[in-house]
């Protein structure tokens, strides 16, 4: 166990004849008492600051752990708010390419339906152009026959009723 201040006060030492001078001795231990009660003043407070300093070590360690736990916290946030970035813009572009083929199919057929009814109408016009020029080839054959003249060199003997007649049986053999 360690000599405390006191311990070296109260120590008593046996005389003898021809000892130390017990003054002397004296002052000498009363100057090592006030070094050793400075010395253990020291190492108190000393021993207080490094309690200090490691409570104070203690804490910034938690401070840190703590940040790199939210840190490690934030990149995770990151990481998934980057994924579900990734993976809505993905299902962005699906949708995207979606309605564009969409648009893309309505358009083709769109483009069909307004070919065949081109188709239909050129037939329509085709067939229209036929009947109108087989009437006319009628009504030119008409004009070239000999009835022409016929009432043409009578007028006396004209006849509407007949005209009319004739102009039916043409129409109908055509």
């Amino acid at each position: 166990m360690p000599l405390t201040p006191l311990d070296i006060h109260n120590k008593e030492f046996t005389r003898s004849f021809r000892g130390y001078d017990e003054d002397e001795v004296n002052e000498f231990l009363d100057q090592i008492i006030k070094d050793y009660e400075a010395v253990l003043r020291e190492k108190k407070e000393l021993f207080e600051q490094v309690n200090a300093q490691d409570e104070k070590l203690s804490h910034f360690h938690n401070i840190e752990e703590t940040l790199n736990k939210s840190i490690m916290v934030a990149q995770e946030a990151a990481d998934d708010l980057r994924n579900n970035a990734q993976k809505e813009a993905q299902l962005i572009v699906k949708e995207s390419e979606k309605n564009a083929n969409r648009i893309v199919n309505e358009a083709l057929s769109k483009s069909r339906k307004v070919m065949m009814e081109m188709e239909e109408l050129k037939k329509q016009a085709s067939v229209y152009k036929m009947r109108f020029k087989m009437l006319i080839e009628a009504q030119m054959e008409m004009l070239q026959t000999d009835d022409w003249e016929q009432f043409a060199g009578s007028e006396d003997n004209f006849n509407e009723e007949e005209l009319l007649k004739e102009f039916e049986e043409q129409e109908s053999k055509s």
